[in-house]
């Protein structure tokens, strides 16, 4: 088995650097905007992606399929038919104005990295997976293509409706899919040796440091939460301040209070909607909707900031004669990287030159989160101008998707390594 990396310089254009940037510029074609990119799931430009990555991992000497939640799959065996796969990946969809890197990168390196492997004896098969719904644009919940594949699909959610009205389940049916089968895509633990994705770091700190490669330890547990702040619409101009029950100026004193006590701390906490009611420039406002995201790098953080938020927000209610109302709408656990996989990937970047490389906890989600409930997962970081991501202004730097290429070559042969050596020792 090769213990280096393939040189670049050797490999075919659609190994290198330069091509997978191409690639990504040619999947930016694949939009339902004319002005913006949008990709968003089981719609006409999901599967025309997933027909053009399906080419391109055939051509990596990949079997191919789409699987029974849409997502797209390629494999090729290890010695023997039916052994157990390392899976590399990400995700093929977008936000709304997305910009060409978040998720589409990993899938094109790891597409790459497949065939530039595809001389090279591993000890179980290799798979890369192009998920389908990591950003839940269209029907607001994320992660459904990696949380099918899984085995965590909730049936309550074939009742989530898009901006036109239509439903999940209607949108399996228009795409060519059988709701009664979406079962058959969940993977068993059984059958998989990990999961490695190669993702840019959406923030700046390894820009900051100057470094293009880092490693993930965990990402983020998040929890999100719908607020209402119930007040009382009344006059603006009649009602004196002392008879005012006004529900926006309530909720803007909770808005400020969740700031101070996420700056305070290591969490990420983020109001990211206000809808006023009634809303009229004459009315005081008598309710309040404002969304509140959670993130930490452990549970008990997060669920500890969270009480402690909430006990705040409540007396802050209470002292203006308001009434609030919490109803939670997300909740993924934190999900730590496997020790012997984030091993796998330090060593990978060594190879590159940085050997001692940045771990960072992943403050975004990603489908990670959802694969680490079947195998273990770990996640290679690429530096991104600025930290910009979700914005049209995303941007990586050639020589930094050429080194990452590089390193998850290496780490998927410091994985086989390790892997072979788990399996002898077993075996004695």
């Amino acid at each position: 088995m090769s213990t280096t990396p393939q040189d670049p310089r050797t490999a075919t254009s659609a190994t290198t650097a330069a091509g997978v940037l191409a690639r990504c510029d040619e999947l930016d074609r694949y939009s339902s905007l004319t002005t913006a990119l949008e990709r968003v799931y089981l719609s006409p430009e999901h599967a025309g992606v997933n027909e053009l990555v399906a080419g391109w991992m055939q051509a990596a000497g990949l079997r191919t399929w789409v699987d029974a939640a849409g997502n797209l799959n390629g494999r090729r065996e290890g010695p023997e038919p039916g052994m157990p796969a390392l899976v590399l990946g990400s995700h093929l969809d977008t936000v709304t104005d997305a910009g060409s890197y978040d998720g589409m990168l990993g899938v094109v390196m790891a597409v790459a990295v497949a065939e530039r492997l595809s001389g090279t004896a591993l000890p179980f098969a290799l798979e890369v997976v192009g998920f389908s719904d990591e950003e839940g644009t269209r029907f607001g919940k994320a992660l459904l293509g990696s949380q099918a594949w899984s085995g965590e699909w909730d049936p309550d959610w074939w009742d989530l409706r898009d901006k036109r009205g239509t439903t999940l389940h209607q949108a399996f049916l228009d795409f060519g899919l059988d709701p009664r089968a979406v079962g058959e895509a969940a993977r068993r633990p059984e059958d998989l040796v990990g999961y490695l994705e190669a993702h840019i770091e959406q923030g700046p700190h390894l820009e900051a440091a100057d470094a293009s490669l880092g490693y993930v330890t965990t990402i983020a547990g998040a929890r999100r939460f719908l607020l209402t702040v119930h007040g009382e619409a009344r006059h603006a101009g009649g009602t004196p301040y002392e008879r005012r029950k006004d529900a926006l100026v309530g909720a803007s004193e909770v808005v400020t209070a969740i700031e101070r006590r996420a700056r305070q701390s290591s969490c990420i906490a983020t109001v990211g909607r206000l809808d006023v009611h009634p809303g009229g420039v004459n009315v005081i406002p008598g309710r309040v909707d404002l969304t509140l995201d959670l993130r930490a790098a452990t549970d008990p953080e997060r669920d500890q900031m969270w009480d402690a938020m909430l006990a705040e927000a409540e007396t802050l209610c209470e002292l203006r004669g308001l009434r609030l109302e919490v109803t939670e709408t997300h909740h993924a656990p934190a999900a730590p990287c496997a020790g012997w996989l984030t091993d796998a990937v330090v060593e990978g970047i060594g190879v590159t030159g940085d050997t001692d490389p940045m771990g960072l906890w992943s403050r975004a989600g990603h489908d990670a989160m959802a694969v680490a409930q079947v195998t273990e997962i770990a996640m290679l970081f690429l530096r991104c101008f600025d930290g910009i991501s979700h914005h049209p202004g995303e941007n990586v730097r050639e020589v930094d998707v050429a080194l990452g290429l590089d390193a998850f070559e290496a780490a998927v042969l410091a994985v086989a390594t390790r892997y072979g050596a788990r399996r002898a020792e077993a075996a004695r």
